[in-house]
């Protein structure tokens, strides 16, 4: 769990660097869980990754409510330490077969082809949803895509 202090002084040290707007951020928390959470947080900092997806069905299983877009939100690492801070742009719901290519290159994971993309998604989805009692079918199962963008630490573009 990671430690509120930590989260807030972070938070305030971005909007300070960077004259945020926002009073707060919505959450924090590790892409992929505590397996990918190293990997996929170092492709935030860094601004390769810019998208990410969950599987729809879970929100409902865990009642959560969906991401939202226009807000801040902290990226953890393994140990629950912030990495980076996002800003989403966009989230949407659409079906598993339909992310594009561009998503798939977005999340910026292994080669960043739509094939690989599935062949990930579809494996990391079905895990997830199997350990919650229901299975993932990649014909009818949705996803939720987030957009957004590293805002700090600032990444530095070409």
């Amino acid at each position: 769990m990671a430690d509120q202090q930590e989260l807030d002084d972070f938070f305030a040290h971005a909007k300070a660097a960077l004259d945020l707007p926002a009073d707060d951020y919505e959450d924090a928390y590790q892409l992929g869980g505590a397996k990918f959470a190293d990997k996929l947080a170092a492709l935030v900092k860094t601004g390769k990754k810019t998208a990410t997806s969950s599987g729809f069905e879970l929100y409902t299983i865990e009642q959560d409510p969906l991401p939202n877009a226009g807000v801040y939100n902290i990226i953890l690492n393994r140990a629950d330490k912030p990495v980076a801070l996002t800003f989403t742009d966009n989230v949407f719901v659409t079906p598993f077969m339909k992310v594009t290519a561009d998503i798939a290159k977005r999340e910026g994971e292994d080669d960043q082809s739509l094939a690989s993309w599935r062949e990930v998604h579809q494996a990391f989805f079905s895990q997830e949803y199997q350990a919650n009692g229901i299975q993932f079918d990649p014909e009818s199962s949705m996803v939720v895509v987030e957009e957004f963008h590293t805002v700090y630490p600032v990444v530095q573009t070409r």
